[in-house]
Formats: C-alpha cells, sequence, structure tokens
C-alpha cells in the first residue's frame, strides 16, 4: 500500500490567518472531513507525514509526524494539503498525477522513486474538490461538500430515532450511530442528510437542519443549527449556521454563530455574536495587521484561531480574524484583527508563554486530554512561532 504525505506551503500567507503557524493546515476541517482525512478517505492510504515549515514544533496527539521532504520516497503519493477533495473520489487507477482545473495537486512515487518536487509529466487523472486559497475558502467548502459528504455516510446503519423525536423529510436521511437523543428534538432533512456520531447528546429544544454533522462526544444543548459541520467533543448552544467547528471547542450559551470557522479549544463567552452580512451586502475584505484580503464573499462571520477565548457579551465585526490564544474582553465590539495572545481587544499586551501553558493544563484535561511533556513543548513552540518570544 503506498503511503501519504500533505504538502503545506512554506509560508502560507496572511489569507490562512489566524491558522497559520498554530497548526498545520491539514488539520482544518473542510465539510464533514479534515483536509489530511478526505485525502486518506479518497486514496485509500493512512498519512505518514505531513511536510509543514510553518507549523515546526507541532506535535499532532493522533495524527502523523511533521516531517522534513528528504525523508518521502515511493510507494507513495504527495498531495497538495490545500486541496479539499471531493468524496467519494474517482478511481484514479494507475495516474501518475491527480489534476483539477489544470493543476496538479497530487502525485504518485513509484516504489524507490524519492521526492524531489512537483512534476508534470505522467498520466493524469481529473478530480473533483475545491483548492482553498485562504481560511475563509473553507466556508465555500463547507457549502459545496457538506451535503454529499454527509448524503455518502448514510450506509444504512443506524439507530432507530427515539420516541419524542419530530422529523421534517426523509426519516432515511439521518443516520444515528450511538447518539443520545432527547423527546423534543427536531431533525429537518429536507435539504440535506444529518449524522450525528458516537457519543453524541442532543438535548431536548435542539433544531438539526441538513446537512449537518457532529463527531464523537459533542454536546449539542439546545438552540437552531443548520449547514453546519461540528467536530468531536464540543459543547454548542444557540443559533449557528453554515459555520465549521474544527473541534474541542466551547458554544455553551446564546448568540449567533454564522459562515465561521472555529479552531480547536476556543471557548465563546455567553452572548458572542458573530455578524456574517454587510449592511451594504456587499463582498467583505480582511483587514489584518499589515494586509488586505479580498474573499470575494458576500457571507462571512469571524475566523477564529486555537485556544481563542471570548468574554460574555463579545460582538464580532463582519470578517473578523481573532488570532491563536487571544484572549478578548474590554469593548463589546471587538476590533476585526486580534494579534495572536492579545490580552484584551486592540492592546499590545500579550500572553505570556508560562500563563498560556497554565491556561491549557486547566482547560485540556476537561476533555481528556492530558497536557503531557510533548503537548506541553508543542504548545510553547506555537507561541514561540506566533508571537516571536
Amino acid at each position: 500500500m503506498s503511503s501519504l504525505y500533505l504538502l503545506e506551503p512554506a509560508e502560507p500567507g496572511a489569507a490562512w490567518a489566524p491558522f497559520a503557524g498554530a497548526a498545520p493546515l491539514s488539520e482544518l476541517r473542510a465539510g464533514m472531513w479534515r483536509l489530511r482525512e478526505r485525502w486518506e478517505r479518497g486514496l485509500g492510504a493512512r498519512a505518514a507525514g505531513v511536510i509543514a515549515p510553518h507549523a515546526t514544533g507541532h506535535r499532532l496527539v493522533n495524527g502523523p509526524a511533521l516531517i522534513g521532504t528528504e525523508r518521502i520516497a515511493g510507494p507513495a503519493w504527495v498531495v497538495d494539503a490545500t486541496f479539499a477533495a471531493k468524496l467519494p473520489m474517482r478511481a484514479v487507477g494507475s495516474a501518475k498525477r491527480l489534476v483539477h482545473g489544470g493543476k496538479t495537486v497530487a502525485w504518485r512515487l513509484d516504489a524507490g522513486q524519492r521526492w524531489e518536487g512537483p512534476f508534470s509529466h505522467g498520466d493524469g487523472v481529473v478530480i473533483e474538490g475545491r483548492p482553498l486559497v485562504g481560511a475563509f475558502d473553507l466556508i465555500t467548502a463547507l457549502e459545496q461538500l457538506l451535503f454529499t459528504d454527509t448524503l455518502a455516510a448514510l450506509d444504512g446503519k443506524t439507530d432507530p430515532l427515539p420516541a419524542g423525536t419530530t422529523v421534517l423529510g426523509n426519516g432515511e436521511a439521518i443516520a444515528l450511530r450511538g447518539a443520545a437523543v432527547e423527546p423534543g428534538v427536531v431533525f429537518d432533512a429536507r435539504k440535506g442528510a444529518i449524522v450525528l456520531e458516537r457519543g453524541v447528546q442532543v438535548r431536548s429544544g435542539t433544531r438539526l437542519e441538513g446537512p449537518f454533522w457532529a463527531g464523537e462526544g459533542t454536546f449539542l444543548v439546545g438552540g437552531q443549527f443548520r449547514h453546519a459541520s461540528v467536530g468531536p467533543h464540543c459543547r454548542v448552544h444557540g443559533e449557528v449556521s453554515t459555520s465549521v467547528f474544527n473541534g474541542y471547542a466551547n458554544k455553551s450559551h446564546d448568540g449567533f454563530v454564522g459562515h465561521s470557522v472555529i479552531g480547536e479549544w476556543v471557548n465563546l463567552g455567553a452572548g458572542t455574536i458573530t455578524s456574517n452580512l454587510k449592511n451594504t451586502y456587499g463582498p467583505i475584505r480582511l483587514d489584518l495587521a499589515e494586509h488586505r484580503i479580498e474573499t470575494q464573499r458576500s457571507n462571512l462571520g469571524s475566523l477564529i484561531g486555537d485556544h481563542v477565548k471570548t468574554a460574555i457579551g463579545t460582538l464580532l465585526p463582519t470578517g473578523a480574524v481573532l488570532g491563536a490564544g487571544a484572549n478578548l474582553f474590554g469593548a463589546p465590539r471587538a476590533p476585526k484583527y486580534v494579534a495572536p495572545f492579545a490580552w484584551g481587544g486592540d492592546s499590545t499586551e500579550r500572553i505570556r508563554v508560562d500563563q498560556f501553558i497554565a491556561m491549557a493544563k486547566r482547560i485540556m484535561p476537561r476533555r481528556d486530554v492530558a497536557v503531557d511533556a510533548n503537548g506541553e513543548a508543542s504548545l510553547r513552540a506555537m507561541h514561540a512561532r506566533l508571537t516571536g518570544e
């Protein structure tokens, strides 16, 4: 069997804020699956390594190691980590390359062949998917891929719907895989399938509109959820629309989150609200510290990096970017850009690395993730990369 290696940009650029440098981009969720998982499923191969110089020192808990290109040898696939492959992927046969829109997005190495960089020779097979130019494109990927992701996940294996729930549309488009659902939950499958994985708990007063997916151990504790992908071990309440939760995040109270990407270990304080549409209905621009990014999107909420915390009543403007590790409080209306590890909103004060580690050691074990010596080293490396300290 071929190995799989994910190739990331050495310098992803401002368009990938706030996730570049915090962790490999291949761990971001596009639709129902992480970018890495999309390639693993499409090619039937397990990732053996990630080439992500921007995330040097990062350690995935249950994922491949970060490696240098000198370690790559065939038989193997080397794939563009910023391409969201559509699943199920067509059979690739003996193709040397996989192509989308005239651009090669994956390269096959034969046995004994070493990686010397992208090449344009050899037979190519055209595949479907979404090239991503920045973090905001994860919303476009969600819009384009979640419907087919959840539909493909309907394998006929499902627990029966509990008594007292309401189903709108086709009940066969709902898959429960060990989820606990209380009476009073509404499933609306008229626009897409709904898939709930093992250990998901759905409390009474929750309305789920497909396409929708919730990962293992996530709690949906009341509110309306539509066209959303909620990764494992989250706690989510309120109104969520067209948004991606990477995993291990808290939004346990009221507040609207729309067209947003929520990183891991985020905690959104009660009443945190995202704006996802300008009053002019015009295209949304990201205003970063030294860059302006034109997204060409009219709907875009917030891009919230890993380990971000927001205070009660925080109001996030359209196209807000919150850097990893930031602790946001102060004026209710947040600035459009918050620097990594900011202490407050537009303050120049930063969270020191020892403060960050102390918080992580209090928070992460609450989801049964221990911060061991390797985990602490990974967190310290992230702090150093993003703050330069």
